[in-house]
């Protein structure tokens, strides 16, 4: 087994990807809301290796922007091959270091399956990673002796009919000691119809100089593949997502439709929960037992409580929502939004950096921004905390048992003390005190005798 402390890996993340048929880095295309690279960074990251080396060209300052990861950057200035890709990185690694090669558009590939190659290296094998697949494409073949040993990987544009009928394939990924590595590319020429220079060479080349050639075989073709075109990125989405979803439903989740949700980030959920159609569960999500999810809802780094439900159509984000909560249909739940047990949001409710306390009800057509409320209050339609002066936000307090009436506009800052009442209408800009009845309204005058306003010749 390779010594972690001892384990380099080298991630090629340099191509621009022309069959993507877009501007942005190939490696950058998003895969579960995350980009490729980042998924194959995030498996790396697993492993405890001592150092993370990530060869970067084609747009490589916006990969580098848009990558989370303690990496080293490498620049590769000119694309020539793989070949020439970790020859750019192999300087900066330490000669006697297990080095593991990867590709940042492989985002599928497993932890177990990177240490069994790291570990074949560690025996004193040059360690290559294989999949047997029923469509090899124009994927590299894997080819073997007679013995059964590997021999030689064959690029598909250089292959023979013969070698392109073999359904073992390379996946690009590898491992060997740095030192030997890097010798064995030294050897490499870019005699090959497309002048570059292949790293699989190194393969023919450690044959020749009796290296042994290990072979690593995924349990599952699919975390092999690659992603070279929209096409193949849609097909690795499905995969991913069918994944994520039968290990939700294994831990005791329920769906309508597995095909038909979409999970982007690290999911948890209790026994029980049930998950309808078209939901989205992205970043950080917890959902907690029995946990309910409508048709069309969207969850980001959110916390649910247990016995929470969310009524079609919501979307929270960012927020901590206490156990027995009901929130929607038609809700926004914006970051900073804390809601303590039993709380209700209703429909076009939306709430901002707001805390609400036990049993507090917000039924529909309401804002409330950069407030706190406290436990049983009533929140009556149209009610707007007015947070925002132009230039800054300001913070409305409200205590307990307080009822704020249709169409109440509170003008922070304000205080406003438990037992309260406001009446509808009222714009509220002074603090009320605890028990009091506050009422702003202008004197109502009905005019008798009013004539409606007749309408213009050629208006219509």
């Amino acid at each position: 087994m390779a010594d972690p402390v001892n384990l380099v890996a080298i991630v090629l993340a340099a191509g621009q990807g022309k069959r993507m048929r877009s501007g942005l880095p190939k490696v950058l295309h998003r895969l579960a809301g995350r980009p490729l690279v980042q998924h194959v960074l995030d498996t790396v990251r697993g492993l405890g290796a001592s150092d993370t080396l990530v060869v970067v060209g084609y747009g490589a300052d916006r990969v580098r922007a848009e990558t989370d990861a303690d990496v080293r950057w490498v620049l590769q200035d000119e694309q020539l091959g793989t070949g020439h890709a970790v020859a750019q990185a192999l300087p900066f690694v330490d000669e006697n270091a297990i080095t593991l090669v990867l590709y940042g558009d492989v985002p599928l590939i497993s932890a177990s399956t990177l240490s069994a190659c790291a570990a074949a290296a560690g025996d004193g094998a040059l360690a290559v990673v294989t999949a047997e697949v029923d469509d090899p494409a124009e994927l590299g073949r894997i080819r073997r002796s007679a013995a059964g040993e590997i021999e030689a990987i064959v690029e598909f544009s250089d292959a023979s009919p013969e070698e392109r009928t073999i359904r073992e394939i390379n996946t690009g990924i590898m491992a060997l000691r740095a030192g030997e590595l890097k010798e064995l590319l030294a050897e490499v020429e870019p005699a090959n119809s497309q002048g570059e220079y292949y790293l699989t060479d190194v393969v023919s080349q450690a044959v020749a100089r009796g290296i042994p050639v290990a072979g690593v075989r995924v349990s599952d073709p699919d975390e092999a593949r690659g992603v070279n075109d929209r096409v193949e990125l849609a097909a690795l989405e499905r995969i991913y997502q069918r994944r994520e979803a039968r290990r939700l439903l294994l831990g005791g989740a329920g769906m309508a439709d597995p095909e038909r949700v979409e999970i982007r980030g690290e999911v948890t959920a209790g026994e029980d929960c049930f998950i309808d159609i078209n939901v989205v569960l992205a970043g950080r999500v917890k959902l907690g037992a029995g946990v309910r999810l409508g048709a069309g809802v969207v969850i980001e780094d959110s916390v649910l409580g247990d016995g929470v439900e969310v009524e079609p159509h919501t979307v929270v984000q960012g927020a901590k929502v206490a156990a027995g909560c009901r929130l929607g249909p038609f809700a926004r739940i914006r970051p900073g939004t804390e809601l303590g047990e039993d709380v209700r949001i209703g429909n076009f409710v939306e709430t901002k950096k707001a805390r609400l306390g036990r049993g507090t009800k917000a039924s529909h057509l309401a804002y409330l921004g950069d407030a706190e409320l406290g436990e049983e209050c009533n929140v009556g339609a149209g009610t707007v905390t007015c947070n925002y002066d132009g230039e800054n936000k300001h913070r409305t307090e409200v205590g307990d048992d307080v009822f704020l009436g249709t169409n109440s506009s509170l003008v922070a800052p304000l205080e406003v003390e438990s037992g309260a009442f406001i009446a509808a209408g009222s714009t509220i800009t002074a603090k009320v005190e605890r028990g009091e009845l506050a009422v702003e309204r202008s004197k109502q005058r009905n005019i008798k005798g009013w004539t409606r306003p007749g309408r213009r010749k050629g208006k219509e």
